[in-house]
């Protein structure tokens, strides 16, 4: 009797000591590994390279959408946002192959069925295990062939070991970032990596975040910046005022040049007034969730927020999506400078078929051409 019981105590330290040295390699292989980003990296354009150089028409389109790098659509769950730092507890950590094919299919009919002269996409998936290796950003590019493309990474990582305790199907080989689709081509294209970041080792396993700048002459001899953002989701609050500090500096000058100016993506907070449960049933209303409100002395009066408040843009992945029990929020819009009229905002919905965010159009003059 005793002598099993010292069998199983030593078996038990055995397996303490494999667990800790796959923590420690895991460790030790992320941090030789991690992606290092510049804070400024010029991006390469690809696709199409015989569009318009210079913007001749004074109203143009966008169309923003955080595509969920293919992987979650309305039937998926998601570990990481139920608290499964150390195991799924029952939840997704990838969905199925024919659902990414579905979801990324989603996506390519949105380009071709929403002809607009800019996409802002979030969360394009290039060489991820997560969405089966599939190069997203190169079928984008194959559906709108005459379009210029940029790609600023934000997420790489040789091994993502997450959740820690099911080491057998972790989430593995990340390369994702933000795809931008462009009808006219643009004479800079800037990737910007915003301040701050997680402490160690939680940083060498996040997003790097970071927008993308793509700057267009126009025929008045003005300058049209158009950004691509991706801000911090799962923070306190604290990242997310360094990297809207960062970018309002920006902002503020490239107005004072007397550019026209705006900016779309996933900013993972709402704009300024809008009530984050707003979309919600009473019973909802603030169940363990809660999303910052952008200030509103952010920029000055005279600049616009642009969004759809009909239209919910975002869904909590704690389970597959049912709708009026799944709670919902704005944090997908555009900012534009004050010489920029705002013709039309326009949410897509699409009952979060395809993604866990939903698209927004929209339609903007530029003053004084």
């Amino acid at each position: 009797m005793k002598r099993n019981v010292v069998l199983v105590i030593k078996l038990l330290l055995v397996a303490i000591l494999f667990f800790l040295l796959y923590v420690v390699g895991c460790l030790c292989h992320g941090t030789y590994s991690d992606f290092k980003a510049e804070d400024i990296m010029k991006l390469d354009v690809e696709g199409g390279k015989a569009g318009p150089q210079v913007i001749e028409q004074d109203v143009l389109t966008f169309a923003n959408w955080n595509v969920g790098y293919g992987g979650l659509g309305k039937e998926s769950n998601f570990f990481y946002d139920s608290g499964g730092f150390l195991t799924s507890k029952g939840k997704m950590i990838r969905a199925p192959r024919p659902n990414v094919e579905k979801n990324i299919k989603g996506a390519v009919s949105f380009l071709e069925e929403q002809p607009v002269d800019f996409y802002l996409f979030q969360e394009v998936d290039k060489n991820s295990k997560r969405s089966y290796y599939i190069n997203q950003h190169q079928q984008y590019i194959d559906t709108k062939k005459e379009y210029a493309a940029t790609f600023a990474i934000n997420y790489k990582s040789a091994r993502v070991p997450l959740p820690v305790f099911e080491f057998w199907r972790v989430m593995g080989k990340m390369e994702s970032g933000l795809g931008t689709y462009m009808k006219y081509q643009p004479t800079e294209t800037t990737r910007y990596q915003f301040p701050g970041n997680y402490s160690w080792p939680t940083r060498i396993f996040q997003l790097d975040r970071c927008f993308a700048l793509h700057r267009f002459k126009t025929k008045n001899g003005k300058e049209l910046i158009v950004i691509n953002t991706h801000n911090s989701a799962y923070d306190d609050g604290t990242l997310k005022k360094q990297q809207m500090e960062y970018m309002r500096k920006m902002l503020v000058n490239e107005y004072e040049k007397g550019n026209y100016v705006i900016v779309g993506g996933d900013w993972n907070q709402c704009p300024p007034g809008q009530a984050f449960d707003s979309f919600s049933p009473s019973d909802l209303k603030g169940r363990n969730y809660v999303q910052m409100n952008i200030a509103k002395d952010y920029l000055p009066e005279d600049w616009q927020w642009a969004f759809d408040s009909n239209v919910p843009t975002n869904r909590k992945l704690t389970d597959a999506y049912e709708q009026g029990n799944t709670f919902v929020t704005l944090i997908d819009f555009y900012l534009v400078s004050p010489n920029v009229e705002i013709l039309k905002t326009q949410g897509i919905n699409q009952n979060f078929e395809f993604s866990d965010h939903q698209p927004v159009l929209l339609t903007v003059k530029l003053k004084g051409f």
